[in-house]
């Protein structure tokens, strides 16, 4: 098979001698598992058990939660002691969600998904499913959720499966192990994700210093034309999918794109044995195999270690320390991670755990950049590291963006060859933390933006719609106040009852002798309201009493008044006398309710001015 050259990369001192001829073997189940929610890329698995439960094993106990998410499951049947928060594989060794699982000995499996019997019968919607339900994530270090790209084929033009087998990093042997000692499974796993992505060629990547997996994997691979196994050149970083994809097909992925946008999809050997156990036997991820090496480990050995194992307890079974270990890594030399403490439980990504001696990795003191440009030279990203170093010292992030800090991918060569033992890796890896908190600050600052467009938005719908109440409740009133007054020709014209009723005729007032008291110059007649009822004649004489000076109103019979005014013309004395008879009675019968003696002439005096009279007095 025809291969390409690819740009740069390093040689470094394998080591794989340590490990490489020690078989796969399981360890002895330890007394308690702590079993991370967030093994993978993306949002962290939700429980779906609670503390005191009783599990058994392959039972799921986390759900996905999301898109990008991956279930968790048992990895040995036991009670759950606990849910809550425990260190994470991780440098700052920041407590994540865990569930805490005391094993119970027996390591019963849970009832499994049923097998499919074939697999390349079945729709390949349905191979996706069960590798999303059994949480399996990409095993070579990235932890990306598989059945995601398992899914790729819904939106992009696929032609090609990669099987990353080159495992460059110095130390690790767990896939070349995987390889030699499960080569059928590795193939068929292969063949079945294939299928799923709807592709007809699949072809195997791995380095030359791993003889055997290549001789097994030809073997297995005979019966099967689609699937081509080559050996590619031992140069690190040979195992990242790009310059795999370039070293086997001859195309470049394009700048910020993924493999899949040429056609090409990449897994690691490990995912495809864990796709084949998820298919044809139903079991979710719950182990994997760990290599643990260095020079300060005793036996080293390769291990299959069920999720959640203490890292203290791998040490321990590997017989501990020869020596106190200057660094304590999870992975390889050159990417790997280091780790504060033992105590930390192994997950998905986790191939290899390295104690490593003094010998190994020395403590040398950074110095001033030379400018030798051998990081240039050895860059496989075709980058200027000491440039981008630069940028980064005086945290001008945005100036090393420009200059290609999203393409590193952190390999860590330029580290290796720099003669001043400046650690660019670690410059660039913060800067790269450094663009995840302002991407957040951003996006946060977006939403801000967002709700606060909305809020204003809302507050204008809201005035606009008030407006338009009071709109609506003005023309109302103004139209029913309109309803309600009349026309004007309506009110111009007199009413027809009044027209119709005849007016009475009118009579000229009696006049009374200008020489009797009540007579005021300066009243006129005050007649009584047509409504008001008749009274009494001694009531209506009472009446004409209180009545104010110079005016007298007298209704001794119904519908007849008696009036006395200032005299303008004849009077009738019969009228005048009538009137004083009417009086003099009235005074009479008042006389005899108060038992009081009085003059005639006391008709004239209000009563207010004597402190009697009124209703209560009557």
């Amino acid at each position: 098979m025809k291969l390409f050259r690819i740009r740069g990369g390093v040689h470094p001192e394998e080591r794989k001698v340590l490990s490489a001829e020690h078989p796969i073997r399981d360890i002895p189940l330890p007394d308690v598992l702590h079993v991370p929610l967030h093994q993978h890329v993306g949002t962290p698995a939700q429980p779906v058990v609670e503390r005191g439960d009783l599990v058994k094993k392959g039972q799921q106990l986390a759900k996905d939660d999301g898109v990008v998410s991956a279930p968790v499951h048992a990895p040995t049947s036991g009670k759950v002691i606990g849910i809550g928060m425990f260190a994470a594989p991780h440098p700052s060794g920041l407590p994540v969600r865990t569930i805490t699982l005391k094993p119970d000995g027996l390591d019963e499996w849970a009832e499994l998904p049923p097998p499919i019997d074939d697999p390349f019968a079945a729709p390949p919607e349905e191979i996706a499913r069960r590798v999303a339900e059994s949480g399996i994530v990409g095993m070579g270090g990235a932890t990306f959720p598989s059945a995601i790209k398992l899914n790729l084929r819904e939106r992009c033009d696929l032609h090609t499966l990669v099987i990353n087998g080159a495992e460059c990093e110095p130390y690790l042997t767990c896939d070349d192990r995987l390889m030699r000692e499960f080569s059928e499974q590795v193939i068929d796993g292969a063949r079945v994700m294939a299928h799923a992505l709807g592709v007809g060629r699949i072809i195997f990547g791995v380095e030359r210093n791993k003889p055997g997996a290549l001789d097994a994997l030809r073997k297995a691979a005979r019966p099967f034309p689609e699937v081509k196994v080559a050996g590619l050149p031992t140069r690190y970083p040979m195992g990242s999918e790009k310059h795999m994809v370039q070293a086997l097909t001859g195309r470049e992925t394009p700048s910020r794109g993924l493999t899949a946008d040429i056609g090409i999809v990449v897994h690691n050997v490990a995912t495809a044995f864990a796709a084949y156990e998820a298919v044809r036997h139903g079991r979710p991820l719950i182990s994997r195999v760990v290599t643990v090496s260095g020079g300060a480990i005793r036996h080293p050995a390769n291990l299959r270690v069920p999720v959640g194992t203490s890292v203290r307890a791998l040490l321990d079974h590997c017989g501990g320390f020869t020596e106190k270990p200057t660094r304590l890594l999870i992975g390889g030399p050159m990417m790997g991670q280091p780790l504060p403490s033992a105590d930390v439980p192994v997950v998905k990504g986790m191939n290899g755990l390295l104690a490593l001696t003094r010998r190994e990795a020395p403590d040398a003191m950074a110095m001033p950049c030379v400018r030798c440009g051998t990081c240039v030279d050895i860059c496989p990203c075709g980058l200027v590291p000491l440039d981008m170093m630069a940028h980064v010292r005086r945290d001008d992030i945005s100036a090393a963006l420009k200059i290609g800090l999203g393409e590193c991918m952190s390999c860590g060569s330029c580290s290796y060859v720099c003669p001043s033992h400046i650690p660019l890796v670690q410059y660039f890896n913060h800067a790269k933390g450094r663009m995840k908190v302002m991407a957040a600050d951003e996006q946060r600052a977006e939403g801000s933006k967002a709700l606060a467009a909305k809020r204003a938005e809302r507050l204008e719908r809201e005035l606009r719609a008030k407006k338009e109440m009071l709109a609506r409740r003005k023309a109302e009133s103004a139209k029913k106040k309109r309803a309600a007054k009349p026309p004007p020709e309506t009110m111009a014209a007199p009413p027809k009852a009044a027209a119709a009723t005849p007016s009475p005729p009118e009579t000229e007032p009696p006049k009374t002798d200008p020489t009797m008291p009540l007579a005021n110059a300066e009243s006129r007649t005050a007649p009584m309201p047509e409504t008001a009822p008749a009274a009494p004649i001694g009531d209506a004489a009472i009446a004409a009493d209180e009545a104010p000076t110079g005016a007298v109103e007298v209704e001794p019979l119904a519908g007849v008044t008696v009036s006395v005014d200032d005299p303008s013309g004849p009077a009738l004395a019969t009228d005048a006398a009538l009137l004083r008879t009417l009086q003099e009675k009235a005074l009479e019968k008042r006389r005899q309710l108060d038992g009081a003696s009085a003059q005639p002439e006391a008709s004239n005096v209000h009563p207010a001015e004597t402190g009697k009279g009124g209703k209560d007095d009557r």
